[in-house]
This record gives structure tokens, sequence and C-alpha cells, in this order.
């Protein structure tokens, strides 16, 4: 059913915690008992007053007595309630506000609440003032709120069904609300489905009894067929969280609307083949491999956030084949591996581990033999990116001098020297730290013949990756002493979850500080990941934009206005783009604005077009040759 035929379908809303995310009674108690001595007791009555009334454990003209009682309410302080209610509108019902004024005539407000502060609130959403059914207050002569219009049938119980009885509405009555009275409209035959609004509250004792869960407006008008400001709605979009990522992420991603599941550990490649299905979008951290047989189960999945540096654990050539954009944090932990890596170079040049671990056995090691400073020794960092870059800045700042070896041409920062290969700079370095990616002809590169090379009583670090060292040639390094001391904080293997057992050869080796890949795990980087990576998933789902994409061509788009956005991805073969403008033009669609950007692999072209257009385009464009995937954003 489109929006023309919606005249047969009618919205009756409640207001509190429907249309608005809270409930205004609890918000004028707020503004009303500022000043009050006993604001908190009141507040906390009122709030348990009002539950209680929800769900249908006391009578609504109970609830309604006891709260004006306990409020000690004036008109003054109206204004201000209304102008803080109309700024927690729930977000679904506000996107929605053109369909709510396209749609006035068929469209009430019937509520518990009251007029005073309803009216002023909804009209500002094209609703008709003549459309809101709610309760009065009753003013003494100085402007007092001292009761409520006993007379006004929804200041009873049952009186939501009486009132919509009265309208006597021709077509499908839907009932949309978060509480036992909106239930009871369904239950007494005044509507003919009960939508449990979840958006902001649910109370299983309502939604136990609701026709369908509506976690947003945009769901009721999708599930009528009907067109709003989504054309999918968001509560659909599933999305899987694994190994516990920041609880920011989480929390951002269900406020935008998302259904987000949130799992505590990585799943093994079988595991995560079977979780993936149905799953939208997959936010990981370093443990968990998506493989290409992975990509062959996901049958809905748009997106990967890594919510890490890295993207090795990804096959980025497979997910780009399949149109799956993937987005990470490459700025957001630098700090805190570079902090790491300081820390550790101080004790192991110090040799602070064996002493430590002397001390806890009582044995009092006090030397300076083998202790040493870091300032004018010379660290060598091999992989000269973000993290190798700011642990130059650091360590020169400690006085330390640097050198480093990168693959690709490198932007020398401070005095950091640049070494022409890796030979030269294992030679002259007292301290070695590697900061590479782990691209799989990574594996292994730093090899027996490596620490060979390096100085006698040189330190090693590895926060990197774990497969990029050979461990058997590093534990001889450091069992004959040409390696002093080592840090390590990544391993070949490494357990799924702090439940399983860790194993490696590295342990009980003498001066070696072991870790569990904590590099980048601060609560400062794990909340800039946190919310860094989910903004850049939601701007992907949201607008389409792939700025930061690494497998993706990077397109940044102008705000969607008064169109309809058609995301269309292909393999990138000549004539596509040709053939999508023809199919637009076959089927007269007015274009807005085009945008295209192609790498190697894939085409991804962006069309805005007028909202009004032949609906058998879409289809179409899925059938353009070389389609790997296409979706529409209203």
């Amino acid at each position: 059913m489109s929006t023309t035929d919606s005249i047969h379908q009618h919205f009756v809303i409640d207001f509190d915690s429907t249309f608005t995310k809270v409930e205004a009674l609890d918000i004028l108690g707020e503004i009303s008992l500022a000043n009050h001595p006993e604001k908190k007791e009141r507040l906390q009555l009122i709030e348990e007053v009002t539950e209680k009334g929800m769900a249908g454990k006391m009578s609504l003209r109970e609830s309604l007595e006891a709260r004006i009682n306990i409020l000690d309410a004036h008109q003054s302080h109206l204004g201000e309630l209304v102008d803080r209610l109309s700024q927690l509108v729930s977000k679904s019902i506000s996107r929605n506000r053109h369909f709510l004024t396209e749609n006035a005539a068929n469209t009430y407000i019937v509520s518990n609440g009251f007029k005073e502060f309803i009216v002023p609130v909804v009209t500002k959403f094209g609703i008709k003032p003549e459309h809101v059914f709610a309760n009065d207050f009753v003013f003494d002569g100085e402007g007092n709120i001292v009761d409520f219009n006993r007379d006004n049938i929804l200041s009873a119980n049952g009186g939501k069904v009486k009132q919509i009885e009265q309208l006597a509405l021709v077509g499908n009555v839907n009932m949309i609300g978060d509480g036992y009275t909106d239930y009871e409209v369904r239950k007494a035959g005044a509507a003919d489905n009960f939508y449990a609004y979840t958006e902001n509250i649910q109370r299983e004792s309502v939604s136990v009894h609701a026709d369908h869960i509506a976690p947003s407006f945009d769901e009721i008008l999708f599930h009528k067929n009907m067109s709003g400001a989504l054309s999918y709605p968001k509560n659909r979009i599933k999305m899987l969280l694994l190994e516990n990522v920041h609880p920011k992420a989480f929390t951002k991603l269900k406020e935008d609307g998302f259904d987000v599941e949130n799992y505590p550990a990585g799943l093994d490649e079988d595991e995560l083949c079977e979780k993936i299905k149905g799953i939208h979008v997959l936010g990981i951290r370093s443990k968990t491999q998506v493989t290409a047989k992975v990509l062959e189960h996901a049958d809905k999945l748009m997106a990967i956030g890594a919510f890490c540096i890295g993207t090795n654990q990804i096959d980025l050539e497979a997910a780009l084949e399949k149109g799956v954009a993937v987005f990470n944090a490459p700025y957001s932990n630098t700090r805190s591996v570079v902090e790491l890596a300081i820390a550790e170079i101080i004790m192991l040049m110090r040799g602070i581990p064996d002493k430590s671990a002397d001390m806890h056995v009582g044995k009092w090691s006090k030397t300076a033999t083998n202790s040493f400073e870091i300032r004018g020794k010379k660290l060598g960092i091999v992989g000269y990116g973000n993290i190798g870059a700011q642990l130059s800045v650091l360590a020169e700042n400690l006085g330390m001098q640097v050198h480093y070896y990168d693959m690709e041409e490198r932007l020398a920062l401070g005095n950091a020297v640049k070494c022409d290969s890796l030979e030269e700079l294992l030679r002259i370095a007292d301290v070695v730290s590697l900061h590479v990616d782990g691209r799989p002809e990574n594996k292994n590169i730093f090899r027996a013949e490596h620490f060979e090379q390096m100085k006698q009583g040189a330190v090693f670090l590895n926060l990197a990756r774990g497969p990029v060292v050979e461990i058997d040639a590093l534990k001889s390094a450091l069992e004959s002493g040409k390696i002093r001391g080592a840090g390590i904080d990544v391993f070949p293997e490494e357990p799924k979850s702090n439940d399983d057992l860790f194993e490696s050869n590295l342990k009980g080796l003498p001066n070696t500080i072991l870790t569990p890949h904590i590099g980048g795990s601060t609560q400062e980087a794990q909340e800039n990941i946190g919310d860094f990576v989910p903004g850049k998933m939601m701007d992907y789902i949201n607008t389409g934009n792939t700025t930061l994409s690494v497998n993706f061509p990077n397109l940044t788009l102008p705000p969607l206005k008064n169109a309809h956005r058609l995301i269309h991805i292909h393999a990138n073969k000549p004539g596509v783009l040709a053939n999508i403008n023809n199919v637009l033009a076959a089927h007269e669609a007015n274009i807005v604005g085009q945008y295209l950007k192609t790498n190697e692999s894939i085409g991804y072209v962006i069309t805005d077009i007028d909202k009004q257009y032949d609906k058998d385009l879409t289809k179409a464009l899925k059938k353009t040759e070389h389609t790997i995937k296409f979706r529409v954003l209203y």
C-alpha cells in the first residue's frame, strides 16, 4: 500500500513514551519540584506511580490523582515543559514528520496525558489540534494545577476505548503505544491492530499482547507497506559485534535504531559461518578471521567494522567481490601502542622483568650491571607507519637516536634517520621494534638470520602482528643471550577468549615481557575506536559514504535532500555506468546528482533521483549486468 491508499489506514498514537521519549508528568515534576526540599523522593514516587499505571497495576484515575498531588505544579511551568518535550520527540517520529503532515487527516493522538502540553508539541508535526484527545488540567484562581477534568472520558479506566469508539473511524485502525491502556483498545475491538511501541521503553506485560512489536515508527510504516523517511527500518538491520568491543559502540548503534547483538568472544570459521547468516553488519577485533568461506555464508552482509588498526584478519578481496565495505580504526589506538612500547623499552633496558621476578621469590638483586638508560641509545623502527612514526617522535623526545626502515618511501619526522636496508638498521640498533602489518607475505619476515644480524645484547619488541616473527628463532636468541630482552604483545596463535589457555614457547624466558595483545587495550583507545568505527559503519548504511573504507572506492557524498539515493555496486567493467543511465532514462527518472568512484575491482555509483519514479526502476537496476549489490535510501 502506498501513501495514496492511506485514507483507509488510521493511526492512533499515544503521547507519553511513544510520540515523545519520556513521560511528560515526570518532566513536569523535574520542573515544578526543582527547588522543593523533597524533590528526590517525590520524583521517585512519580516514576513508581507512572509505571504502575502503565503496567495496569493501578487504575488510571488513581494514578492521575496521585501524580497531581505529588507534582505541586503551576500553569507557569507548562511553557518550559512544552519546550523540553519538543526536544524529546522520538527519533523515528521526528524523522517521519513529512509522513505525519501528509497523513494528518488520518492521524490522531489519544492520550491519558494532558492537552495543555500535548497540543503545542504535536501540532508542530502537522497533527490537527482537533485530532488530539487527552485530559484537561484544573487550575485554581492562582494558576496552581489542583485537579483534572473528571468528566473527560480519558480520565477513567477504559477511556481510550470509549474515545476511539466515539470517533467511529472507517477503515483500518492502528493503535500505537507502549502502555496497557493502549493494548486495551485492541482488546476491546476498537482497533484492528495494536503496535507495541518499544523505541523508548519495552514493557513485557504489554508487548506480549501486541499484534506487532514496533521498535520504531519506520517499522510500522514498513509493515503497512507505506512510504516513510526510511526505505528499510533500521531495527531490521542486524549487527553482530564480537570480541567485547567497547560498550560505547553497542550504545551508539543501538541508539541509532539498529538491532545489535553483542557477543563477548571471537568465533572460529565454522561458528562464524553459521552465526553470520542474516547479519547485515559485522564488528570484530583482531582474533576473528573473516575468510572467503565465511563471506560465502554471509547472505546479507553489507559492511564489516574492524575495531582495531589492522585488517589482515579479513579477506579484503573476497569482501570486495561480495560488495562488502570494510572499515577500521587506523589512528584511534596509536598512542596506546606507542606508550606500551616506550614503557617496555625502559623496563627491558633496566632488566626489570627479572628483578621483579626475583623480588617475588624473596631475592634482593640490587645491581647496576646490565642496567641502562635509554637516553643516547639507538632505536630501530621496522615499519614507519602511524604507530612507528609516533613512536619515533616520543622516543626522540626521551633522548633516543631513531633510525627506521620501511619498504615504502616515508618522510622522516624530527631527526629520525632512514636506513636503506633492514640489515643496516639491525647492525646499529640497541632496540628493534616491529610495526608492520599482518599481510600474508609478512609471515615470518623476522627469522633467525635477522636476530643474528642484531647487536649483541640488543632488545627486541613485537607489538605488531604475531605471525611476522619466527617464535622458535626468537626463543633461541633469548636463551643464547644474543637478545638480552624481549617484549611480545602478539602471537601466531592466540586464545579466542580469556577463558582459553595461552600456550607459547616464550613462556618462562629471561627478561621477557609477554602481554595478551593489549597494545591498543586502554580505556581511551577502546572508547575512541568504539566511537570511530560505528560512526563509519553508520555513515555507510545511512548515507552511502565510504570515506576511509579499506577496500571500497572512497566517496564522500553530499546530504540527501528531497530525493531517493540509489546505491549500485558492480564489477569494474566497461559500459556499466552507461547501462545504468540507460535504465534510468528508460524509466524517466530525473537525476538530481550522480557520483562514481572505482578501484581495480569494483565500481561504486551513487545516483540521487526525484522522489517520484517508476517503482519497476529498482528491479531493472538490480538486473543490470555485472551488478554485485543494489539498495535504495530515502
